[in-house]
């Protein structure tokens, strides 16, 4: 079977090496996939897997979002009521969220309880810490709790670049953090929903085998 996916664009957030990164994974992994980038809401219909990135500001995504006619409509009823896997990356994962307080206070996709705030990250001189945190840094997670992570270890670095973190109010929510002056979220699932913060796309092998084991996933 081949998989259909389904990359959304809303007007934010690097597509071209989203969509290579998913084709480099499929062919690796012997996984068939076709890769479309959409913005039409009619293109969901047909997916197998849809796929958010984002990067910039979460209002600003919000708005790319929303200004895609019946996109979240869609969205609504093929992720939510129909239960087709969604993969949100970077601020695509902040806006499972309930809201945003980048810029103001925004609203999210409400499917993930919590809120994305500014971070304030502290060294263990008590000094900050620069912001955004911006690099490669390590996971910690507890191993074969979630098939998103299948052949991940704990201590392998993805690469994040993000000012602003998502604060779950359920933490069974959150599968994976990373140490920046103290935990961090750097990953989300439920049901059929995952949320990465890190550029997953620019996370070299391990990035690569996290997109084989999202074409795989049957939640």
């Amino acid at each position: 079977m081949v998989q259909r996916v389904a990359v959304i664009d809303p007007g934010s957030g690097n597509l071209a090496s989203v969509v290579r990164a998913f084709e480099k994974a499929a062919e690796d992994h012997d996984i068939a996939a076709v890769v479309k980038v959409v913005t039409a809401a009619a293109d969901l219909r047909l997916a197998d897997r849809i796929v958010l990135p984002g990067q910039g500001a979460f209002a600003a995504c919000r708005r790319g979002l929303d200004a895609l006619p019946g996109m979240v409509e869609a969205l609504e009823e093929r992720v939510r009521g129909q239960g087709v896997p969604f993969l949100g990356i970077c601020v695509g994962m902040q806006l499972m969220g309930d809201k945003g307080l980048e810029h103001g206070e925004t609203p999210g996709l409400g499917w993930i309880p919590g809120v994305v705030a500014p971070m304030d990250p502290l060294g263990v001189d008590g000094k900050p810490l620069p912001l955004p945190q911006m690099g490669w840094n390590a996971l910690s997670f507890e191993e074969g709790f979630h098939p998103v992570l299948d052949g991940i270890r704990p201590g392998d670095q993805v690469y994040f670049v993000h000012s602003y973190a998502f604060e779950a109010e359920e933490p069974e929510d959150v599968i994976a953090t990373t140490d920046y002056g103290g935990p961090v979220t750097a990953i989300i699932a439920r049901g059929n929903l995952a949320g990465l913060q890190f550029h997953v796309e620019k996370s070299g092998p391990i990035g690569l085998t996290m997109l084989a084991n999202f074409l795989r996933w049957e939640p």
